[in-house]
């Protein structure tokens, strides 16, 4: 009797002490948490490129803006003041917001922008994320200037699950044009035509040695022999999607979009705007420089910068002076190379078994594309689109249209009507041959502002179908406040009664951002467990001025931990 009580005794010891040490690993990681108080001061400074200086929308006069360091659990406040002569929002990329779509940033989606002279307190809570993200001006095509790096480590003693390398290094890259951006959006807008491609890219805000007047401010990243480093890649560029790589270096995949993969060896990474990875890269080559480069993706039948940009990875025992040879150029793929890139893409797993929903309560169907608008006048200089026609673009032929009075999300909260209708189509109203000979009479969207409802809690699959309207290309779907798996894709008509059967839902990869493929399909899962207004849309920014874009309505659930936020008092009015 007395040996059976000692053992109850160990016993519940044991558990005390299980107990006690899972309640001081929650007091440790709640102690380790940070507020991490910010300014960001938006204003014209001076920046030079390609032989000119121009005004440049900046932060704190920083081109790129500043790079974010936080830890999972972790706050941010982040004033943003106005100084600039544009409205602005600050949109942080891939971040949950969970109930909060306040701090979201998308301007007449979350809240009305920041005007001049203005400035507003982005509240932001970390929550169970870890990996690397970005910022970015979410206001017309300020985002061309207006990013930088939003960086999140593990909480305190949390391991990653590969072996972390001593060192990383950021590389953002971005677009370039050799005049104001807002001056390009602003003539596409009037003729209704294409804008202007860029005129550059850039690594860090720097074009490289391969554009005018470029090479010496061309970055240099020292490298030990031996020693291996994490490269942050993050795709900033406004309007296209890139190849990147380093010569006659592999790279490992360990992560994309801030979720961690089973690691991959490859020679080239593709990046859709928005959209960021992870690699890893050891210095096992001949003591030198090597190219670090990136050049257009191209997918759709259209103008692009068929430019590279360039940085070097310098091995820190490289011959210098008289015996310093020139750097190693890469090979890169053909701007047309969709085999590399879709070979890339179907290559990502999560890095264990992915918690996807497997019961589907919602099941949409969602065709994106681009899309003609008809002139009564075709030879008006607002009409310069192909064949006198104004470009567009829509989803399930709703050619999104931002309200102007307030945003969406005040809407919602406060029950306004007349900002937004909750009738945008789970199906295309017309079903057609996607990606066939579409007839003319289909390529006309309607203009509108339209949302569509979700159930606190809904398990969510959307399909998206790419059109050969105007001409078929990889549409890089961003959707805010949320990340998703990504369970199947593949190339023609989705087939409902086929291909599900060939969907992954053991370890699809995880995302916030995802290329339909060009003239194909793309499937996608979450849960609806953010309550909130959710802006869905593609991240090449002139499609989005199009009106390539949707809003999700999640309602809330039950009590105040399953619903939105109140509003913040200083929330910038229209």
């Amino acid at each position: 009797m007395e040996s059976h009580s000692q053992s109850n005794i160990q016993r519940v010891s044991g558990v005390s002490l299980i107990f006690l040490f899972v309640c001081c690993t929650f007091l440790v990681s709640l102690a380790s948490a940070e507020l991490h108080v910010r300014e960001f001061v938006i204003e014209a400074k001076p920046v030079k490129r390609l032989c000119r200086t121009h005004q440049t929308i900046t932060v704190n006069g920083q081109f790129p803006g500043p790079t974010l360091e936080v830890r999972n659990g972790d706050s941010l406040a982040i004033t943003v003041i106005n100084k600039a002569r544009y409205n602005i929002s600050l949109h942080w990329h891939g971040l949950r917001q969970l109930r909060n779509p306040w701090a979201d940033g998308p301007e007449y989606i979350t809240q009305c922008p920041i005007q001049p002279g203005q400035s507003y307190t982005y509240r932001i809570k970390i929550e169970d994320q870890e990996g690397t993200l970005w910022w970015h001006a979410h206001s017309h095509w300020l985002r061309a200037t207006v990013y930088g790096a939003l960086i999140i480590y593990p909480r305190l003693g949390s391991p990653y699950p590969f072996s972390m390398p001593k060192r990383d290094i950021p590389l953002i890259l971005g677009e370039w044009w050799d005049r104001n951006p807002m001056d390009v959006l602003r003539l596409a807008q009037f003729t209704g035509a294409a804008p202007n491609v860029s005129d550059a890219y850039t690594i860090n805000g720097q074009p490289g040695d391969l554009y005018r007047c470029s090479r010496p401010e061309t970055l240099r990243f020292p490298i030990i022999p031996g020693e291996t480093v994490q490269l942050r890649l993050i795709n900033a560029a406004l309007n296209q999607e890139l190849f990147f790589t380093v010569a006659n270096h592999q790279l490992t995949v360990v992560e994309v979009d801030s979720a961690y993969t089973k690691p991959f060896i490859t020679n080239v990474v593709m990046l859709g705007p928005g959209q960021t990875t992870n690699v890893l890269i050891t210095a096992n080559q001949r003591p030198g420089r090597y190219y670090i480069a990136a050049r257009a993706y191209n997918s759709a039948n259209a103008p692009f910068d068929n430019t590279t940009t360039t940085a070097i990875l310098e091995y820190t025992n490289a011959p210098s002076g008289r015996g310093q040879i020139a750097p190693v150029f890469p090979v890169l793929p053909g701007f047309n190379d969709t085999a590399t890139a879709t070979a890339f893409v179907n290559r990502l797993r999560y890095w264990k078994r992915s918690p996807v929903p497997l019961q589907i309560n919602e099941n949409l169907f969602f065709a994106v594309g681009l899309g003609l608008i008809n002139c009564t006048n075709p030879n008006s200089p607002r009409c310069q689109g192909p064949n006198g026609t104004r470009f567009a673009a829509s989803m399930n032929n709703i050619s999104f249209v931002l309200p102007r009075s307030n945003s969406v999300m005040q809407a919602y909260y406060q029950g306004i009507p007349g900002i937004i209708t909750t009738d945008f189509p789970p199906v295309p109203p017309v079903q057609f041959d996607y990606t066939g000979n579409v007839s003319r009479g289909l390529w006309q969207p309607v203009k509108a502002t339209k949302a569509y409802k979700l159930k606190y809690m809904a398990n969510v699959q959307i399909v998206l179908q790419d059109t050969s309207i105007v001409t078929p290309e990889n549409h890089p779907m961003h959707l805010h406040g949320y990340q998703f798996y990504v369970v199947g894709s593949g190339f023609g008509n989705f087939d409902p009664n086929r291909d599900p059967a060939n969907f992954n839902l053991f370890d699809p990869p995880e995302r916030n951002t995802i290329g339909t493929p060009t003239g194909g399909w793309v499937a996608i899962r979450f849960v609806a467990d953010n309550p909130g207004a959710w802006f869905m849309h593609c991240h090449i920014d002139s499609h989005l001025g199009w009106g390539l874009a949707m809003v999700f309505l999640v309602e809330n659930g039950q009590g105040q931990l399953q619903s939105v936020q109140p509003p913040p008092l200083d929330l910038p009015r229209c």
